[in-house]
C-alpha cells in the first residue's frame, strides 16, 4: 500500500463499459478548485471485457490505472482503487458524474471542522442540475436506504449541512483513517446498499457522516441495470437490505425487525408477481392435479434472496459480532438519522394491508424508547464558545452516542450542525421549555436554569446539576465594585438559586476533589448528606461526583497562521505568551504586564496576547479590568509592541490555531476564596497544546502544575518572580522538554471520554436520589408494547405531507400529489 500523504484526496473511479464517461469524468477532476500536488486520481477498470483500459490509459497518462481481473462490483472495486491510493482523504465519484469546481474543497473544509466526522456526503444533482439526486438520506425499519426527493425539482430556499446516515456512493467523502478502521465496503453486496452500509457503520463506531450542499457534483445516471433485467436489480436489494439490517441494528431492534422485514419481503414478492397467495388453501377448489405455477422472476428475486441471505448467515454472523462488539452508539441515536422509517415505498393496497399487518404485529416503525437528556446552558452555542457552552456541548456530543439528546441554549444558537438537536429556548419561555420537560428523562443543567424556568422547579424528573462554576464565590469579585447593598443582594441571589437546586438534585457535578469537598459541606448544611444518601453509598460518590472540565483526545491542528508573521508587531521568531480565554475582575492581568515590561528590557522577542475580550455571550459586559490593562499597557510603551489584545473573541474551531503558534501558556490572578475553588478551564487549552505554563499558586491547577512539573507556579503579585518563570518556560530547553513530556502524561486524565466518565455511568443507570426517591412515582421508560397508528392510506399521507414540506416546499407536495392521481 502506498505511503499516506497528509492534506491529499483520492479521488476514485470504478469503471465498467463506461470508458467515454470515465475519460469526461477525468477531464471534469482536472478543472477542479484544488492544488494538483494535493490530488491524485485512481481509475479502477473493472474487468469490463473491452478496449476500456487502452482508452484510458491513453487519453489520461497521468491517473493511476487499476485493472481488475474479475468484475468485482462498485464496492469491490472501490476498496481496490482505495488500496491504491496515498490519500488522507477518499473521493468516491462515479464515472458517469462530473464534479463542481468546488467538490472537494467544500468537503475538505467541513472535515476540518470536527475530527470526528469520517465522512462527507456530497450534494448531487442530475446531469443539468435541475434535479434531485442527493439531498440527503433516509432509511426503513427493514433495511432499504433511499434518498428523499430524488428526480424533484431542486428545492427553493438554503440547504444546510447536517448530519445523515450515508452519503451516495455516486459522490462522497470517507477520511482514510475512517475507511481503514471499517475495511471499506462490505464486498459481498457487489452492487446497491454498500453506501448505506458503509454510512451505518461508521455512525456505528462513532464517526459522523455529514452532509454538506457546499460539495456539489452531477450524475448522469445510466440505468445500468437494464440490460440484465430488473429482477437482477430486485434480488440485489432484498438482499442487501437484509445484510444491512443484520449486520448494523442491535439485538433488541433486531429480534423484532428481522423477521418482520422478511415477512415484508415475501409480502412485496406476492404482490409484484400479482399472485393469490390462498390459491393452496384447501377450500379453494381447481388446480390440484397440476405440478407447476407460473411464477414472475420479479417474485423469485425475493425469495432467492432470503434464500441467499440464509447462506451468508456464517460470515454475515461473524461480522454483525465485530460491529456490535465494537459499536459506540446506541440505536436510539442512530435512529434520528432514519427520517421517515415508516415509508412502505410500494403502493399496491395488498401490498399495504400486508405492511399494515406487519409493522402492528411486530412493533418496528417507531423509534426505540432511550433515554432521553435534555442538556441546558445560559451560553449560546455557534462558532464562538465559551467555557459554559463548550462543557455542554461536550457533555450532549459524548451522550449522544448511547442516549436521544437535545441541546438548549438560553442565549442563542447559529446554525451548526451536531449529531443531536440542538435549540433556543428564551428565558421565561415556559411554554417551550415545558415541552422539553415532558419529553425529557433526565435533565443536566448550570447556572440560571432553574430560576427562570418554573417546570424545573416543580418536575419530577431526574436532575442532574452541574456546579463545576461556583458561582455564588465568582459574584464576590465579580460585583465588589458595585454599591455595597447591590453586591450584597447578588451574591445573595446566586446562593438561593445554588440552594434551590442542591435541595432538588438527584446528582451534582464537581469540577475537582477540592471542589467536591466545598459543595459537601454545602449539600450537609441543606438536609442532603442524610441517612437516605448515605446508606449503601457512604462516600457519597452516588451524589457528588468529579467530573472536571475536559480537553479533546485528538491534538490541535494549526490550519492558518493567526498571529505569528500575521499581527503587526508579532515576528515569524518571537515567543508568544498567551492568554487564552477571557479576562475578568478576579484575575490579575497586570502583574503579568508589568512583568512582560519588565522581560522586555532582557529579552527583545517576547510577545504577550490576551486571546478573548469580548465574550461571546452578549449579556456579559466588558468588564473593568479590560480597559484598565490596556491603559497599563499603553502607560508601560508595551501595547502592540510586546502585550497585546484580541479585540473579539476566538472561534473555538480556530482556537488551536493560536494554541500551536503559542510558545507558553499563562493564567495569573489574585489570591481569594474564588481562586481556592476555581477550575480554569484556560489550562486544559495549555495541556492539550503540550504548553508549558506560568501560573498563580493557590488553585487547583497551581497544585498539578508545580506537583507534575508541569511549568512554573509563583505567588500572587510578585512580579519579579513571574518574570523569572516567564523567561524559564520560553527559553530554558532542557525545562520545556521535560514539562511537554509531564503534560502529554498528565492530560489524559482530562480527555473528555475520561472526565465525563462519572456523568456517563449515571445517565446509563439514571434515577433519582435516595431522599427524592417519592419522586420516581411518574417516571421512567413507558411500557414496550405501544399502539399502531395507521400510517398507510390518508393518515400516511397526511405524515408525507409535513415530511415534504420540510423538505422541499408547497412545490414539491403539489408535484406528489400529481404523481399520485397519474398513479
Amino acid at each position: 500500500m502506498p505511503k499516506l500523504r497528509p492534506g491529499v484526496v483520492s479521488v476514485v473511479l470504478v469503471n465498467f463499459r463506461g470508458a467515454s464517461d470515465t475519460i469526461e469524468a477525468i477531464a471534469e477532476i482536472g478543472r477542479l478548485d484544488w492544488p494538483s500536488e494535493l490530488l491524485e486520481i485512481i481509475v479502477v477498470e473493472n474487468a469490463s471485457g473491452d478496449d476500456s483500459a487502452d482508452r484510458i490509459r491513453t487519453a489520461a497518462p497521468h491517473v493511476t490505472l487499476v485493472v481488475s481481473p474479475t468484475n468485482d462490483g462498485f464496492a469491490g472495486g472501490c476498496n481496490r482503487g482505495v488500496a491504491a491510493s496515498s490519500g488522507e482523504f477518499i473521493a468516491l465519484l462515479n464515472n458517469d458524474a462530473k464534479p463542481d469546481p468546488g467538490w472537494i474543497r467544500g468537503a475538505v473544509a467541513k472535515f476540518g471542522e470536527s475530527s470526528r466526522i469520517g465522512a462527507v456526503a456530497s450534494r448531487v444533482l442530475d446531469w443539468d442540475g435541475e434535479l434531485v439526486d442527493y439531498i440527503g438520506s433516509a432509511m426503513t425499519w427493514y433495511g432499504m436506504g433511499y434518498k428523499p426527493l430524488t428526480a424533484e425539482r431542486v428545492p427553493a430556499g438554503v440547504d444546510t449541512a447536517r448530519d445523515v446516515l450515508f452519503g451516495t456512493g455516486s459522490a462522497m467523502f470517507v477520511r482514510r483513517s475512517a475507511y481503514d478502521q471499517l475495511g471499506g465496503f462490505d464486498e459481498r453486496y457487489f452492487m446497491f446498499f454498500e453506501d448505506v452500509d458503509l454510512g451505518w457503520r461508521l455512525n456505528l463506531a462513532g464517526w459522523r457522516v455529514v452532509y454538506e450542499p457546499k460539495s456539489l457534483a452531477y450524475h448522469k445516471h445510466h440505468a445500468s441495470m437494464a440490460e440484465f433485467g430488473p429482477f437482477k436489480e430486485t434480488y440485489l436489494l432484498e438482499r442487501n437490505a437484509l445484510f444491512t439490517l443484520y449486520k448494523n441494528l442491535g439485538d433488541e431492534g433486531l429480534a423484532e425487525a428481522l423477521p418482520a422485514a422478511m415477512a415484508l419481503s415475501v409480502r412485496r414478492a406476492i404482490s409484484r408477481g400479482k399472485l393469490d397467495s390462498t390459491a393452496y388453501d384447501l377450500r379453494k377448489p381447481g388446480g390440484d392435479g397440476e405440478d407447476s405455477t407460473s411464477v414472475s422472476k420479479q417474485t423469485m428475486s425475493a425469495m432467492f434472496a432470503i434464500d441467499q441471505f440464509t447462506e451468508a448467515l456464517p460470515s454475515l454472523r461473524a461480522t454483525r459480532d465485530a460491529i456490535q462488539a465494537s459499536r459506540t452508539v446506541s440505536d436510539t441515536s442512530i435512529w434520528r438519522l432514519f427520517g421517515n422509517a415508516d415509508a412502505p415505498v410500494y403502493q399496491e393496497p395488498a401490498y399495504l394491508r400486508g405492511y399494515e399487518n406487519i409493522v402492528t404485529a411486530f412493533d418496528v416503525a417507531e423509534p426505540p424508547r432511550g433515554t432521553r437528556v435534555l442538556v441546558i446552558t445560559g451560553d449560546p452555542i455557534g462558532k464562538k464558545l465559551a467555557g459554559p457552552a463548550i462543557r455542554a456541548w461536550n457533555m450532549a456530543e459524548l451522550l449522544s452516542r448511547q442516549n436521544a439528546v437535545t441541546l438548549v441554549s438560553l442565549s442563542g444558537v447559529e446554525p451548526i450542525d451536531a449529531s443531536f438537536d440542538v435549540v433556543h429556548v428564551r428565558p421565561g419561555d415556559n411554554h417551550a421549555f415545558n415541552k422539553l420537560e415532558a419529553w425529557a428523562d433526565v435533565i443536566i443543567f448550570q447556572g440560571h436554569a432553574m430560576a427562570v424556568f418554573s417546570a424545573l422547579q416543580t418536575t419530577r424528573k431526574i436532575l442532574v446539576v452541574d456546579i463545576y462554576d461556583p458561582m455564588h464565590l465568582e459574584q464576590l469579585e465579580q460585583g465588589r465594585e458595585l454599591p455595597p447593598e447591590q453586591w450584597r443582594f447578588q451574591v445573595e441571589s446566586a446562593n438561593e438559586v445554588l440552594n434551590e437546586q442542591m435541595l432538588r438534585g438527584d446528582f451534582f457535578l464537581a469540577a475537582s476533589e477540592r471542589q467536591r469537598m466545598f459543595w459537601l459541606g454545602q449539600l450537609a448544611s441543606l438536609g442532603r448528606v442524610n441517612p437516605a444518601t448515605y446508606d449503601a453509598d457512604p462516600d457519597l460518590e452516588g451524589l457528588i461526583g468529579v467530573v472536571p472540565f475536559g480537553l479533546s483526545s485528538l491534538p490541535p491542528e494549526h490550519k492558518e497562521a493567526v498571529l505569528k508573521g500575521v499581527l503587526p508587531g508579532i515576528a515569524a521568531d518571537d515567543k508568544v505568551l498567551l492568554w487564552s480565554g477571557g479576562l475578568y475582575n478576579w484575575f490579575d492581568p497586570k502583574t503579568l504586564i508589568r512583568a512582560v515590561a519588565d522581560l522586555s528590557k532582557r529579552r527583545d522577542n517576547i510577545r504577550l496576547f490576551f486571546q478573548g475580550t469580548k465574550h461571546p455571550n452578549p449579556s456579559v459586559p466588558e468588564m473593568r479590568i479590560v480597559g484598565e490593562s490596556r491603559s497599563l499597557a499603553r502607560d508601560l510603551g508595551a501595547l502592540d509592541s510586546s502585550v497585546f489584545f484580541n479585540a473579539s473573541w476566538v472561534d473555538f474551531a480556530e482556537r488551536g490555531n493560536y494554541l500551536t503558534e503559542a510558545d507558553a501558556g499563562v493564567s495569573t490572578h489574585f489570591s481569594h476564596i474564588e481562586t481556592t475553588f476555581s477550575f480554569r478551564t484556560r489550562i486544559l487549552d495549555y495541556l492539550w497544546a503540550e504548553l508549558p505554563m506560568v501560573v498563580t499558586e493557590g488553585d487547583h491547577f497551581a497544585e498539578l502544575v508545580e506537583r507534575e512539573k508541569l511549568g512554573v507556579v509563583v505567588k500572587a503579585g510578585d512580579v519579579d518572580a513571574l518574570s523569572a518563570a516567564l523567561e524559564r518556560v520560553l527559553f530554558d530547553e532542557r525545562f520545556i522538554a521535560q514539562a511537554r513530556k509531564n503534560i502529554r502524561r498528565v492530560r489524559q486524565q482530562y480527555f473528555w471520554e475520561e472526565a465525563l466518565a462519572p456523568l456517563v455511568a449515571f445517565v446509563a443507570d439514571a434515577h433519582h436520589a435516595r431522599d427524592n426517591a417519592h419522586l420516581a412515582s411518574t417516571t421512567g421508560a413507558p411500557a414496550k408494547s405501544r399502539v399502531r397508528r395507521r400510517r398507510s392510506g390518508l393518515r400516511h399521507d397526511a405524515g408525507l405531507v409535513v415530511h415534504y414540506l420540510r423538505n422541499g416546499g408547497p412545490r414539491l407536495v403539489l408535484s406528489k400529489i400529481s404523481n399520485r392521481i397519474r398513479r
